[in-house]
């Protein structure tokens, strides 16, 4: 193997947890602002819920503590019966590897349940595909500082937070990685119909000044080894759609508990948060307990959570995944040289 193509090789094993955002400018625009992005880390992290199952009202917030630099100071933990709120630092607690769940009976089709009862999603699927026609009408693109925590393998991750520019049409993604330390620096860019379908990454470090960009295919087993999802399914659009679809399907089945809170906030945007339980581990379905915080004002989801079931009873649900938008700027104008390895703002070249 000749030099070259093992430093190809090195550079795109380390790209492939690529979902992000990006480059110097973002950079220079957060010091211009006076902010550090350690400091913007530091606020725009979010609490973890603890969820009881059979508890009536709004799950608990309980602020926890871990080993890392970026923790926040110590924070009361709220009243029960007040909406979830996400505008402290993320600190969930360290959740143990889930234990395989146990397979009850096959779920109830929903044709067996009487027919004048509307299945609990049927709201949630109308507010879902609602929400994508408001989309495709009124935002043509936005930046935003993306927060994502992922389970793979069993191992929940750290939290990963990536400036990301997102054109809807093409659908177009720019992205640079802010934290942690160890993918701090990478960039990716993706544009539905370029590129072969490729998407281009530049990782940093030592691997990203020897090969200032690669290109992968976005849903190749080397890309897909660190992540839940590529990266033509990020952006709040393709998270709507990817709710819809799983709505959709689980709404074939009974065991559905579907409730609404209003005034929960996601950091200082308030929120009504859609809370959706799967009271009994089925294989039809991909989770215990999801939660998808729509923003009042704008109308579309800003954060995303879900959580396997506790691994015995009376225990805690194990979180699978979460998804945050923050710091949204909406219609920003983006043009094609956002989406360029060439910008001479990015580290492509």
């Amino acid at each position: 193997m000749t030099t070259r193509r093992r430093l190809g090789y090195l550079a795109a094993a380390g790209i492939c947890s690529l979902i992000g955002i990006g480059g110097t400018a973002i950079a220079q625009r957060y010091a211009a602002e006076g902010e550090s992005a350690q400091g913007e880390l530091a606020r725009d992290r979010l609490r973890e819920p603890v969820y009881r199952p059979g508890q009536t009202g709004t799950p608990t917030a309980q602020a926890e503590t871990q080993p890392t630099r970026l923790d926040p100071p110590a924070e009361r933990a709220e009243s029960p019966a007040a909406p979830p709120r996400y505008d402290a630092a993320i600190t969930p607690a360290q959740a143990a590897q889930p234990a395989p769940a146990q397979a009850g009976p096959p779920a109830v089709p929903a044709q067996a349940v009487a027919a004048a009862v509307e299945h609990p999603l049927t709201p949630v699927l109308k507010l879902a595909h609602e929400g994508l026609d408001r989309m495709d009408r009124t935002i043509a693109d936005y930046e935003c500082l993306m927060v994502k925590r992922e389970r793979i393998d069993g191992k929940l991750g750290e939290h990963q937070y990536v400036h990301a520019k997102v054109r809807n049409k093409p659908f177009s993604i720019y992205m640079y990685f802010l934290a942690p330390d160890a993918v701090k620096g990478r960039e990716a860019i993706y544009v539905d119909g370029q590129n072969d379908g490729k998407l281009i990454g530049h990782d940093s470090g030592f691997k990203g000044r020897l090969l200032k960009r690669v290109y992968l295919d976005p849903t190749s087993p080397l890309v897909m080894a660190n992540q839940r999802y590529p990266i033509t399914k990020a952006g709040i659009r393709n998270l709507t759609q990817e709710l819809v679809t799983v709505g959709e399907h689980d709404k074939q089945f009974g065991e559905c508990d579907v409730k609404f809170f209003k005034g929960a906030k996601v950091q200082d945007r308030v929120c009504t948060c859609i809370q959706v339980v799967h009271p009994v581990p089925r294989k039809n379905f991909r989770f215990h307990l999801a939660r998808i915080y729509i923003d009042d004002e704008h109308q579309i989801p800003i954060r995303y959570e879900s959580y396997d079931w506790p691994q015995k009873e009376g225990g805690q649900p194990v979180l699978l995944e979460e998804y945050t938008y923050t710091k949204l700027k909406l219609n920003v104008g983006l043009k094609d040289s956002d989406f360029d390895p060439d910008n001479p703002n990015y580290n492509f070249q």
